[in-house]
């Protein structure tokens, strides 16, 4: 693998975005409305609260962490979405680029994206509500870095969704994130779930990520068996996104089904 061609995947990226500013407007948009919405709906609560209790650290907290895995996913979604809408994604191919280049490029836009998001969050939510992530210390990182992991590696296999069942498989991204919050316990404990969707939930990093905050919130110390759950799933999940669109590539490379993204109109 050459990181030069990552970087010119994610380069391109870039220059879209400065060629269009308009590009830029939904990093933050979207993002930025969850959080006043999920502020005045916290100060509304805290109005019933217990004196000294505040929901801020518990929902504030949750929706900027939640809009972040969202933000690391749809960043890098857009970035292989911008290929399929320009019908360039066969052109790229027909270059010596590989699929892990290419999926690096992804991810490094992604990042990129999504640390440009949580900034603006953090910044509106201390202005508007003095929400600070400094109050879950600097052993919130780990769980953040893993909430990045996820999202990326559901932007991978959303990715792949689109390569498969073509440009109208688009409708499939966007509802992902908003599938899973209810397993992820963003809000609360995954033991508030039925049973039956127990299972499901701790298959996924989220769960175990926001059990872990909950916890480091509450001034507990920092669950180490949680991290370590979240870590282990969030690679394995990334494993498998990787591995899931190779595969779907490869498919459509010897179907024939990757000439749907060429610039020519395919009957």
């Amino acid at each position: 693998m050459k990181l030069v061609r990552a970087q010119a995947v994610a380069l391109r990226q870039f220059y879209l975005m400065k060629g269009s500013p308009v590009r830029i407007l939904p990093l933050f948009a979207w993002v930025l409305l969850d959080i006043l919405l999920w502020g005045f709906i916290t100060k509304y609560l805290n109005s019933f609260a217990a004196s000294g209790f505040s929901f801020v650290p518990g929902l504030v907290g949750a929706v900027l962490l939640w809009d972040f895995l969202t933000r690391a996913m749809h960043g890098l979604a857009v970035g292989f979405l911008e290929d399929v809408w320009s019908r360039n994604f066969l052109n790229i191919f027909a270059s010596p680029l590989s699929i892990s280049e290419y999926l690096c490029g992804l991810i490094a836009t992604s990042v990129v994206t999504s640390c440009a998001s949580l900034l603006a969050m953090l910044a509106l939510a201390a202005l508007a509500f003095g929400y600070s992530i400094s109050i879950l210390g600097l052993m919130a990182f780990p769980f953040v870095l893993v909430l990045f992991v996820f999202g990326v590696s559901l932007g991978i296999i959303a990715s792949g969704l689109v390569l498969r069942l073509g440009p109208a498989g688009e409708w499939l991204v966007w509802p992902i994130p908003a599938v899973l919050a209810p397993f992820a316990g963003v809000f609360y404990p995954v033991s508030t779930l039925p049973a039956w969707m127990q299972p499901l939930s701790w298959a996924l990093p989220p769960a175990w990520v926001f059990e872990g905050v909950r916890a480091i919130a509450a001034g507990k110390p920092v669950p180490l068996p949680d991290l370590a759950a979240a870590t282990g799933l969030a690679a394995f999940w990334l494993l498998v996104a990787c591995a899931l669109f190779a595969w779907i590539f490869r498919v459509v490379v010897r179907t024939g089904l990757i000439a749907r993204y060429s610039a020519e109109t395919v009957n």
